[in-house]
Order: structure tokens, then sequence, then C-alpha cells
């Protein structure tokens, strides 16, 4: 029994590790369908292309992706899967553990779970916040995750973005404050706030904002794809309970009417 909990604390290490951050900076909510197909699928796709170089969903198979997300498996084959495995096999990334901890000093760790450990805002906000930093080893940091240690893989899509100053609205009291005569937006111009260095990506900001809305669906389904089944069928049995409930009351009231 002491092996069996020592092997387990050493298998959530890792994803332990990857929520060390702290959760100080303000999140982005982020509005997750599970119903919507193709965002999943552009999601599934993304992962595939941008975090399975370094980070599996090992929990995952390539075929129930598939079949949950409605991609044929041929196209799961060509467009999804550069390891060499199979649609029956797991989602593990190609890297090498021992080639991990040489480039990394720890191997990345697996993200079938992330949206459970972290959060879908969490996450959400976590991979839109990554700025240049050149004090840190891969040049970048992260305003969710301080002294992360990752490099920022979607930077093509996002572009560069740095610590600069722009004009906000001034917020008090979890308000926005407005001039009261005017009507207009009370801002100020504050020097810690992330910016976008204009035709640096591939993507404008909506576009890489809806990319990573994507990818964080994409993760929610992985960390639960029997979620809309479960509701559906939660749905069914309340349904059950309460039709059931009046027969059992009606059933109740007749046998007790002449105890009283």
């Amino acid at each position: 029994m002491k092996k069996q909990f020592a092997a387990l604390i050493f298998a959530l290490l890792p994803t332990f590790s990857f929520a060390a951050g702290g959760v100080e900076y303000p999140l982005d909510k982020v509005d997750v369908d599970l119903s919507d197909k193709a965002a999943l699928q552009d999601g599934a796709r993304t992962f595939a292309n941008y975090c399975m170089g370094c980070h599996g969903a090992e929990y995952q198979r390539y075929e129930r992706v598939a079949t949950d997300l409605g991609i044929p498996e041929d196209v799961m084959m060509e467009n999804l899967v550069f390891t060499g495995a199979k649609i029956g096999d797991h989602m593990k990334t190609g890297m090498q553990a021992s080639d991990a901890k040489v480039w990394f000093g720890a191997a990345p760790p697996d993200l079938t779970l992330v949206a459970r450990v972290r959060g879908e805002d969490w996450l959400y906000t976590y991979l839109r916040t990554f700025y240049e930093d050149p004090a840190r080893p891969y040049g970048v940091n992260n305003k969710v995750f301080p002294n992360v240690g990752m490099p920022n893989v979607l930077s093509e899509l996002q572009g560069r973005q740095v610590i600069g100053c722009k004009q906000v609205q001034i917020v008090e009291d979890g308000k926005k404050v407005f001039d009261p005569l005017t009507g207009a937006p009370v801002t100020d111009e504050a020097c810690d706030q992330l910016t976008i260095v204009p035709k640096t990506g591939s993507l404008s900001e909506a576009e890489f904002d809806e990319k990573i809305k994507n990818l964080v669906s994409f993760l929610a389904y992985s960390a639960n794809p029997v979620k809309l089944e479960s509701q559906r069928i939660g749905t069914y049995v309340l349904l059950f309970l309460a039709f059931f409930f009046v027969f059992a009351y009606l059933l109740k009231r007749e046998y007790w009417k002449d105890v009283h």
C-alpha cells in the first residue's frame, strides 16, 4: 500500500509543479462550449501542432478524440499525429523524458487533466500573458505564472508581447469610473501593461484570443470527455425522479389515509 501511494505521488509531481505558479494576476473569463465541435477540432489541431512537441495527453486516445470531435480517422492520422503512433494509441509526446530533463531540468507535465487542476480561466489567461523578458532563460516571462520555465511556443501566432504603457480605464471598488459630466470613461496611463508589437504575429489579437479559447476548450474536453453525456443522463435522472415522486406521494397518501 505504501509503495502504491508513493508511486501515485511521484506520478502527480509534474502536474503539481505545473500548478505551482501564483494566481494573483486577475484572470480573464472564458466561455467554453463543449458542444462546439468546430472549436474543439481547432483546439485539437493547435494542441497537436504547438503543444505535443513537449507535452502529452497520455490518458486520451487519438481514436476517442477523432470519434468525439467528428474527425475522420484518415484526417486525424494525417494532420494530428506526428509521432508514428497508431489511431488507437494514447496521445503521448514524442519527446523522451531523459532529453527533457537535460533541456528543461524536468520533464514537461502531461496536460490531460490540466483544465481540472488549474481551471479554464487560468489556462486562458496564462496562455495569453507571456511577455518578453531578456533576464529569463527562454527570453520570456508570464504574468500568471511568474518565472515560468517554458518558452512561448505560440509567439509566432500572437506576436511579440512586451511590457509597455497605455491608457487604461480606472476601476474603483470593482466598477469602471466614468466622468459624471460627459459620461466618458476616466482613464490613466499605466506602464505595466501587456502590449503586442504590431505586425509581429500571424494572427490579430482577436483571432489569437479565439485560437486560445479553442485550445482551452479542447483541454477542458480532454479533462472530462464524458461531461456532456453525464449532464444529459443527469437531466433524465432528475426528470425520472420528479415523475416518480408524484406517484410515490400519491401512493403514500393512499396507504396512510386510514391511519389518521
